[in-house]
């Protein structure tokens, strides 16, 4: 299960999610520290973007420094929850370009469906990072990467903040060639699909609403 997996268990990371998890936690505090996470979590996500040289010139001297080169990469945002994950890449990398891919999940048949999809035309030469916080069946996440490489992206990651062993399956058996990056590995999932002992409905957390 762990041959496409990296947890990232930074302390930081592990006391924010912590906060997450608490279901006392307000609105306004949860859409915060989600986007602090995916500050934390992007820099891991991002470890191997290329680099190249550019002169520059310090207040001292002239150098050679690293500069990111190719494509600007691409965040993909899940929706609606995906969201509270995008904005915190922004933080990161503000000149990123991002899709969106709109995924529901029949509650009866737990199976995803699309009803939205808008992303740069050239994503085959693009790092794409889809995200969303929660991987749980899998089915939304192979869904939305099935439609990312009909689309032509071909270097893409999965981050999310918390999965269940199940969902990892899935997702690895489905798509062997996509990494996926996240701060847990859960137990199980419940009988309607939901992680335990997860964080809930993390759409409904962050905006306030409910199920």
């Amino acid at each position: 299960m762990t041959e496409n997996l990296t947890i990232v268990d930074h302390p930081l990371i592990q006391h924010k999610l912590t906060i997450l998890r608490n279901k006392d936690t307000p609105t306004a505090h949860f859409r915060q520290v989600i986007r602090e996470v995916a500050i934390l979590l992007g820099c891991e996500a991002t470890k191997d973007l290329p680099l190249g040289n550019i002169e520059i010139e310090t207040p001292l001297e002239a150098i050679k420094s690293p500069y990111l080169e190719g494509k600007k990469l691409c965040f993909v945002s899940i929706l609606r929850a995906g969201i509270g994950l995008l904005d915190g890449l922004l933080d990161l990398i503000p000149s990123a370009r991002v899709g969106h891919v709109g995924m529901y999940r029949d509650h009866e048949t737990l199976e995803a469906h699309r009803y939205y999809f808008k992303t740069p035309d050239d994503l085959g030469g693009r790092q794409v990072i889809m995200v969303d916080p929660m991987l749980a069946t899998g089915n939304t996440a192979i869904a939305a990467a099935t439609e990312l490489k009909n689309a032509g992206a071909s270097a893409l990651k999965f981050m999310c903040l918390v999965a269940a062993p199940e969902g990892v399956r899935a997702f690895n058996a489905a798509h062997p060639d996509v990494p996926i990056i996240t701060a847990a590995l859960d137990r199980e999932l419940n009988d309607r699909g939901y992680i335990l002992p997860g964080l809930g409905d993390a759409g409904d957390r962050i905006y306030g609403t409910k199920g």
